[in-house]
């Protein structure tokens, strides 16, 4: 498993006061089960606008008695089986802000990243990236030789993200729903 790593950054606005410019301590730890509440609030937050759930629901409207963010928050419960270990979490003074799911294909050598989410008052200020290299450090010292990471082509600040990182574009897909009714 990585290293617990902290970094020195200009932090996130704390939600108790005003101060935005107060220098904090971002540290990235592994993951507890009773971060899991937390996460998926997170993960369903910052993934409005971006999910495929979402525009599954957008032409179908809720599927089952279930919306797009129940949807989207049970991905969290199968990164968590399959590989709990392989997820992170961000946190500054104490307060979780984000975290980074990971599962690592050992015998092809690809490490995968389904997950990255920030808090909204914490993005923007390079902390995703930080989640990012963490777990591409991670994947190196697990013998990996590539990483990869999947984004909606309405994802612009997650594209130009994952390319300043290295990532490449090999693909672009269409995802197609049928109602079986």
């Amino acid at each position: 498993m990585a290293a617990i790593r902290q970094t020195r950054m200009i932090g996130c606005a704390d939600p108790q006061t005003t101060d935005n410019g107060a220098n904090h301590t971002m540290l990235i730890r592994p993951f507890r089960p009773d971060d899991l509440p937390i996460l998926k609030r997170i993960t369903v937050a910052a993934f409005d606008g971006v999910s495929i759930d979402q525009g599954i629901q957008e032409l179908f409207g809720p599927i089952h008695g279930y919306d797009w963010q129940w949807r989207k928050a049970r991905h969290l419960d199968e990164d968590v089986t399959r590989d709990p270990s392989g997820i992170f979490v961000a946190e500054i003074d104490g307060r979780i802000i984000g975290g980074i799911t990971t599962w690592q294909d050992r015998e092809a050598g690809i490490g995968h990243i389904p997950n990255l989410a920030l808090e909204a008052d914490c993005r923007g200020q390079g902390l995703g990236r930080k989640l990012i290299e963490f777990a591409l450090q991670h994947f190196r010292e697990s013998g990996l030789t590539h990483a990869k990471i999947e984004t909606l082509v309405q994802n612009a600040v997650g594209e130009h993200l994952y390319t300043s990182l290295g990532f490449r574009e090999v693909a672009r897909q269409i995802h197609f729903v049928a109602e079986l009714s």
